[in-house]
């Protein structure tokens, strides 16, 4: 894999292209200079919507600002995360916050405005002006949160301190991307080399065990050196989302996440039961693993080792993008031929750079195309992490091309649904295509490892998040020591007897940005769940259920998303589908352990 040292190295065609938002630094000046504007336009409306003419006009207004501030928003995003450390494009960063706090303020009245009106009120506009239909839906959800909105003073002020209260997450961010260094460690060619995260994980697949205790060594060290900065810091997020889910009467913070999905608490509750109740097949698959790999005992840094050597594949971006296209064709040449064009369309950021932030997403920009982030490392991870994104970019394709702004953008509940179906699309192929014996083992290797890390550690992870809530809702103490005792204990039950707790892990949380963003993690498992049962139909040739699922990748938010899942064959309201997943996850670990 070639190593690149600054951003400037990367070769163009392997780079977003931030012009297809802005031409330059000016245009975006220019255009956050018009959602100020708008701002004040839009408050002038605080008082004065007394007919159906004014609340569409206010309406139309608010989602013009809209469609500009996305914009605004994503182009600083995307500055900052093509490397962390330039104070340029982290000022263009405060200032997109800044606006969309001042434009928050600017519309914390309508809330309380439509909730003061009568139901019928509403609809009687909507007689008088046809065109209001087009925001009914939106409208009447509105009623939905009623009990939850606070007066137009409290709304403004709550507005205001949005800033204040997301501040966990901005520190902890650039604690993570920009401050951390990892120290060094030794190479594959015995060299000493600074650490990154994408060596890292790399490296935990090393067949050599010294260099990976160094590596892990390493990586933990700056963690459990500002354990008790990232301790404050996550109470204090932990706190904020209570403080706030309080305010806002709901019964608990775990509830007022899942209410905008309109997803019921039951969802979440079936998820962890049936997870544990079925969580043999995984300590049966943790008890192969110490053996086939000889140890005595199993560390946390034995878990990433591919248990078949001799099989591992380099893999290009370029062959790897080829290879996702040929796993992806049961989904047919519409979405094929549209997926073919993300890559020459500089859809996507490629390549690891210094300062760039860590990880993969992608981000779809309504009136412009998806942006794809990755750091591709030519591996076999890597073409799952592109077709995983892949996915998520489709959806944002076909969203904003089928939907209207207004219910264009999906939520996060169903977007996993979408990258995980060409996962499992993705090794389906490859298994299926593999005559080699040894990498077909390897393969399923994968598989059982992929499906350990996208649905039981996102469990895992999602029960965590719902004990330290739970624990600050009962207004016990909330720091470093308390995150550990809860991660060491969940980490035992779910990883079983066979895996060692070394000390770095009960600090394992402090290494997690996904806890600064609540009670989102379990929507990984959700949406794995999902994408097992879909990707398999459509295997299975099931025309019907091929029809549904491009239909629910070009729904956007037209629908709750239990609902559009349900349109899929999937009822999430049931633990039906969890325990089926997970039984195909016992048949994968048997067919692993039958192989010789």
């Amino acid at each position: 894999m070639k190593s690149y040292q600054t951003r400037d190295d990367v070769p163009a065609h392997e780079k977003w292209r931030l012009e297809d938002i802005y031409s330059t630094t000016e245009a975006w000046e220019q255009d956050a200079k018009s959602v100020l504007k708008l701002a004040e336009e839009l408050k002038a409306f605080d008082g004065n919507i007394h007919d159906a003419q004014a609340l569409y006009n206010f309406l139309k207004l608010e989602e013009e600002l809209s469609f500009i501030y996305r914009k605004v928003y994503a182009y600083a995003m995307f500055k900052v995360d093509s490397d962390t450390r330039v104070s340029a494009s982290q000022a263009l960063m405060d200032q997109a916050r800044q606006i969309g706090q001042k434009a928050g303020s600017a519309t914390a009245f309508f809330r309380p405005y439509l909730l003061s009106l009568d139901e019928s009120t509403l609809k009687g506009y909507i007689e008088q002006l046809p065109e209001l239909t087009y925001f009914e839906e939106d409208l009447f959800e509105v009623y939905r949160y009623k009990k939850h909105v606070l007066s137009k003073e409290q709304e403004d002020v709550l507005s205001q301190m949005s800033t204040a209260l997301s501040a966990p997450q901005s520190i902890f961010g650039m604690i993570n991307n920009a401050d951390i260094k990892f120290g060094d460690v030794t190479n594959e060619d015995d060299e000493k080399v600074e650490l990154t995260r994408g060596m890292y994980a790399k490296i935990l697949e090393s067949e050599d065990r010294e260099k990976r205790i160094e590596a892990f060594k390493a990586y933990y060290q700056p963690y459990l050196h500002l354990k008790n900065t990232i301790g404050t810091t996550y109470a204090s997020a932990v706190k904020n989302n209570v403080a706030v889910s309080r305010l806002r009467h709901y019964p608990s913070a775990l509830e007022k996440a899942l209410f905008a999905d309109n997803v019921p608490k039951e969802v979440y509750d079936h998820l962890i039961k049936a997870t544990k109740d079925n969580i043999a097949p995984l300590h049966r698959y943790m008890s192969i693993r110490k053996e086939q790999m000889g140890l005595d005992e199993l560390h946390q840094y034995d878990l990433s080792v591919p248990l078949v050597q001799g099989a591992k594949q380099t893999i290009s971006f370029e062959e790897a993008f080829d290879i996702m296209l040929k796993g992806l064709a049961p989904l047919g040449e519409e979405y094929i031929s549209i997926l073919s064009t993300f890559k020459d369309k500089h859809y996507i950021d490629v390549r690891e750079t210094p300062g760039k932030r860590s990880g993969a997403y992608n981000m779809g920009l309504y009136g412009v195309h998806p942006f794809i982030l990755l750091n591709h490392r030519d591996d076999l991870d890597s073409l799952f992490t592109l077709a995983h994104e892949c996915g998520h970019g489709m959806h944002s394709y076909f969203s904003t091309t089928y939907q209207p702004q207004i219910t264009a953008s999906y939520t996060i509940f169903v977007a996993e649904v979408a990258s995980t179906v060409n996962e499992v699309l993705l090794i389906r192929y490859l298994l299926k295509t593999t005559e080699d014996k040894l990498l077909k083992k390897h393969l399923l290797n994968h598989f059982i490892d992929s499906f350990k890390g996208t649905f039981f550690t996102q469990v895992m992870f999602a029960e965590f998040e719902k004990l330290a809530h739970e624990k600050a809702e009962k207004d016990e103490p909330l720091n470093t020591d308390v995150f550990n005792a809860i991660y060491e204990k969940i980490y035992h039950d779910y990883n079983g007897p066979e895996v060692v707790l070394d000390d770095e892990i009960k600090y394992s949380w402090t290494r997690i940005p996904h806890f600064y963003r609540p009670f989102y993690v379990y929507k990984y498992a959700t949406g794995y769940t999902s994408a097992i049962h879909i990707a398999d139909k459509i295997l299975e040739g099931d025309q019907e259920t091929l029809k549904n699922y491009l239909n629910f990748l070009k729904s956007g938010s037209s629908d709750y998303p239990l609902e559009l899942l349900k349109a899929t064959g999937v009822d999430l309201t049931t633990p039906e589908p969890i325990q089926n997943a997970l039984a195909i996850f016992s048949g994968l670990v048997d067919e692993f352990a039958a192989l010789d």
